[in-house]
């Protein structure tokens, strides 16, 4: 459903969203029920993650393009940016098609070949073999992630680290490889990722120039580093259910929405496999989920869960651990939540979570 930009401010438990928080674009409001979401069932995933979850900061979810539910723990507010650790590396992933779309380089390309200057002088075979494909899908051939320090030239770095195994072949979380990404792009297109999505990507969402940390070297930092408002992400998740398309642009391509997403190798081994949420697969800097749906998602709990079947986006922001038994929350009481109709209005159970809402803290 494409998204709509709207001139009103609209209020939900006496937040403010929209133009009063310098955005031009908002995301469109409609009460749950209008779209087929049950109120009560919104009200209990708020009381139970309020309870079990330590400490969550915000949540946003949306039904075809329409928020139905938000709500922000104080201090935490709707203006206020957040870090997204790890969930940024599903924007880098978003750079990087959007630089092969435009054909600065391909995904088959080999990394070394972007950087002869930081190469070993005797490259082994293994790292020859490494294309940008592997660092987006986490199999760079590493049995450890490189260790960038915070000073020194974090590419030479990556380069220099043992690759022991054929990439393609073994998964394992590699935020240094998210590093290479960002880097490949800005050596291709000569700009930093988080300016070369500017024109791309958060302006056309509406999003004012986020701050997105940088290496020695003066590169976006690609697997974390970047902070934004919770609405922020919801965008960027609708902009996905969208296949890539905003306000009747194709501002993604298709092709790399369906690759970024899709499972492009096996972490059912990975060490996070007792986790299951996290051995369902790995695409292009997204994770797959149960229930046939995808994720970004990074440290302390921060996620933007994509449910096509419901066509659905689920936004959470946290400093929690536990981030299977936050993403479990989505599962037992958003889920349910969602009908195929719209429901008959029911303004007793609305106005309880826009109260509740209202009154969120976050707990000592």
């Amino acid at each position: 459903m494409p998204t709509t930009t709207l001139v009103r401010i609209w209020v939900m438990g006496g937040l403010l969203c929209g133009s009063a928080l310098g955005q031009d674009i908002l995301l469109p409001r409609s009460s749950p029920e209008a779209q087929g979401v049950s109120s009560e069932q919104l009200l209990s995933f708020v009381e139970t993650a309020n309870d079990r979850v330590k400490a969550i900061h915000s949540f946003m979810v949306l039904r075809h393009g329409n928020v139905v539910a938000e709500g922000w723990w104080s201090p935490e507010a709707a203006d206020k940016p957040h870090v997204l650790w790890s969930l940024s590396k599903s924007f880098t992933s978003t750079a990087v098609g959007l630089a092969v779309e435009e054909g600065k380089f391909s995904i088959d390309d080999p990394v070394i070949g972007f950087f002869p200057a930081e190469a070993p002088p005797e490259p082994t075979d293994n790292l020859k073999a490494m294309r940008v494909r592997d660092l987006l899908t986490m199999s760079t051939g590493h049995d450890s992630q490189p260790q960038l320090g915070t000073d020194g030239n974090w590419v030479q770095k990556f380069l220099a680290h043992p690759v022991p195994n054929q990439p393609g072949t073994k998964f394992l979380y590699n935020t240094p490889a998210t590093y290479m990404q960002s880097a490949i792009v800005q050596q291709t297109t000569g700009q930093r990722v988080v300016d070369y999505l500017q024109s791309r990507l958060f302006g056309p969402l509406g999003i004012g120039a986020p701050r997105w940390d940088s290496s020695p070297q003066d590169v976006s930092l690609g697997g974390y580093g970047l902070y934004l408002c919770t609405e922020d992400i919801a965008k960027f998740g609708q902009l996905y259910l969208q296949q890539g398309v905003w306000d009747g642009r194709q501002l993604i391509p298709r092709d790399w929405v369906r690759l970024a997403t899709a499972k492009q190798v096996s972490n059912q081994d990975a060490p996070s496999g007792r986790n299951p949420d996290w051995r369902q697969g790995y695409g292009f800097q997204f994770w797959r989920c149960r229930n046939d749906a995808y994720r970004g998602d990074g440290k302390d709990g921060q996620f933007c869960v994509v449910i096509p079947e419901q066509d659905a986006v689920v936004v959470m922001t946290a400093l929690t651990a536990d981030l299977q038994g936050q993403l479990e929350l989505v599962w037992t009481h958003i889920l349910p939540a969602f009908h195929e109709e719209p429901l008959p209005e029911n303004p007793e159970q609305l106005n309880r979570l826009r109260k509740r809402c209202a009154e969120l803290v976050v707990k000592p």
